[in-house]
């Protein structure tokens, strides 16, 4: 292929230019003032100590309802003799299965192909890895899904040719959309003999839905002094690139073909790619274990499936339920986007970073900003940057959060609990925003300055961030169970245990938060 570059436009720069700003003010921003290491030490006991201890609760809740959650939800013979496993996370399972079936062999096959043409073939590595991409893609697909997929691209790139943004973002949002409509569900669901065949294509079209809008934007401001043939031959190696071609992560078109062209790295590599390798497949099979563990001796997935279980949980339990459910949806995804980042880094291309642990996670925004890395870095570049973010005051911000936000909902599939949550994520987001403005103002940060200690003032910054936190984890919730399971979290929690359970879980959200300005403070 080719080597192209574009012209620097307006946009590009913007983008840039608010990704160095975020850049400064995270240097800048003064260190937080270090606390007493016993206080430290106190803060460590209590957020490991509680998360073991209401694990375990919960532990104990399904032993002694084992019974009728094996005859409600039919668990499964564990792995481990005398443990039962819970199948009820769709998309672990699901996933599982695909791994099983033909993923692992696959993304297997494009390592092999890209070690083979970095070494002997260097300038053909770009068309082999799309050839075997696609290739791939249409063994699992079949011919008919990937014509859909086909058909996409060409509407996308066709579109793009008009170098109209406004079109582009029509042609798309209305092709992500046709995955909503009856008729053509039916008609897709007709070519395959599962379900499981056909949510695959699904979660195909909407990953690569994302990708033709990357390439349609990229080429509306920074058009490729290139011919179409060319310019065509990229997206098509974009979309097809096998490791993140089902599921991410994210990267953009700018991204990927600017790390595409880099110059392959000869044998001198080689040894240190193999000890890559080897420690992070290490890696990769500890969090596989981690996950299948929790998933052993907490059913958290089928018990979040029945209102009556939710309601008779012990209160450490109830706890344990909803640290269990984001943590296990943490490991879930450095274990999906693991593996896909380490074959990505190995090609020599930068994937994003993988999740933060969401137990140090003390605020919406960082939730955002730290989890998914490369659709954050999406949503800024392509929806939060061009609609004028903070640049042009509070209400560009908010309308430009807001419409980044219903973006998400929208192409998760825009069902009621998802609107819940982006809506809650927005509000989270917001408030945070504004406190940040209110506390930084003149009159507010001289009457900090002058009245707490350094110490005082990182004290009250962690118990801001528990009442953060706890709307964060509600929001979660919602995410990850639906609408009922927030609904019964904040009943018990903050209407009838306003006054025994909402204290005590706030103070060792306090520690949570503490926990997490240390690390974001003095990272490893």
């Amino acid at each position: 292929m080719l080597n192209c570059s574009g012209t620097k436009l307006g946009l590009d720069r913007l983008y840039l230019q608010a990704i160095s700003e975020r850049q400064m003010k995270s240097k800048s921003k003064p260190q937080l003032s270090p606390l007493p290491r016993t206080e430290i030490l106190i803060y460590w006991v209590l957020s490991f100590g509680s998360h073991l201890y209401s694990y375990y609760q919960l532990h104990r809740f399904c032993k002694v309802h084992e019974t009728g959650l094996v005859r409600e939800f039919q668990l499964e013979e564990g792995f481990l003799k005398g443990f039962k496993r819970d199948p009820s996370d769709f998309e672990w399972n699901f996933w599982s299965e695909w791994a099983k079936k033909s993923l692992l062999w696959t993304l297997f096959g494009h390592g092999v192909a890209s070690r083979f043409t970095t070494v002997f073939y260097p300038k053909r590595r770009v068309p082999v890895l799309t050839i075997y991409g696609f290739v791939a893609a249409s063994s699992a697909l079949g011919i008919r899904g990937v014509s859909v997929l086909l058909v996409h691209l060409a509407l996308s790139f066709s579109v793009a040719q008009l170098r109209k943004p406004a079109l582009s973002w029509g042609c798309n949002l209305l092709l992500l959309s046709t995955l909503h409509i009856q008729p053509l569900q039916e008609i897709q669901r007709g070519w395959y003999e599962t379900e499981e065949e056909y949510f695959l294509l699904l979660f195909s079209v909407a990953v690569c839905g994302l990708r033709f809008i990357s390439f349609s934007l990229e080429h509306c401001w920074n058009p490729l002094n290139c011919g179409a043939v060319v310019q065509l031959c990229w997206l098509f190696s974009y979309t097809f690139y096998h490791p993140f071609f089902y599921n991410g992560p994210i990267v953009t078109y700018k991204d990927y073909t600017e790390q595409m062209q880099q110059p392959a790295e000869g044998s001198n590599r080689e040894e240190s790619a193999l000890s890559y390798l080897v420690l992070r497949s290490g890696r990769l099979l500890l969090w596989w274990c981690i996950a299948e563990y929790m998933i052993h001796v907490m059913y958290m997935h089928a018990i979040q499936s029945n209102e009556i279980y939710i309601e008779i949980l012990p209160p450490w339990a109830l706890g344990g339920l909803a640290l269990a459910l984001v943590q296990f949806f943490y490991v879930k995804y450095l274990v999906l986007f693991g593996l896909p980042s380490m074959l990505a880094t190995l090609d020599q291309l930068v994937p994003p970073k993988l999740p933060r642990c969401v137990s140090i996670m003390h605020s919406f925004t960082g939730m955002w900003r730290h989890f998914d890395e490369g659709l954050y870095q999406w949503l800024i570049r392509y929806i939060y940057v061009p609609l004028g973010g903070s640049r042009h005051g509070p209400l560009y911000n908010i309308l430009s959060t807001g419409l980044a936000f219903g973006f998400v909902c929208f192409w998760h599939g825009g069902s009621d609990y998802l609107q819940y949550w982006a809506l809650m994520n927005w509000a989270g987001v917001l408030v945070e925003s504004g406190l940040k403005s209110l506390f930084v103002s003149s009159f507010i940060h001289s009457m900090v300055e002058q009245n707490f200690s350094m110490a005082m003032k990182r004290r009250w910054v962690a118990l801001v961030s528990a009442f953060s936190t706890s709307m964060l984890i509600l929001s979660n919730l919602v995410f990850l169970g639906g609408i009922h399971v927030g609904r019964i979290f904040w009943k018990r929690v903050f209407i009838h245990g306003w006054s025994t359970l909402a204290p005590p879980m706030l103070a060792f959200l306090y520690c949570f938060a503490q926990i997490g300005l240390e690390w974001t403070s003095h990272p490893p």
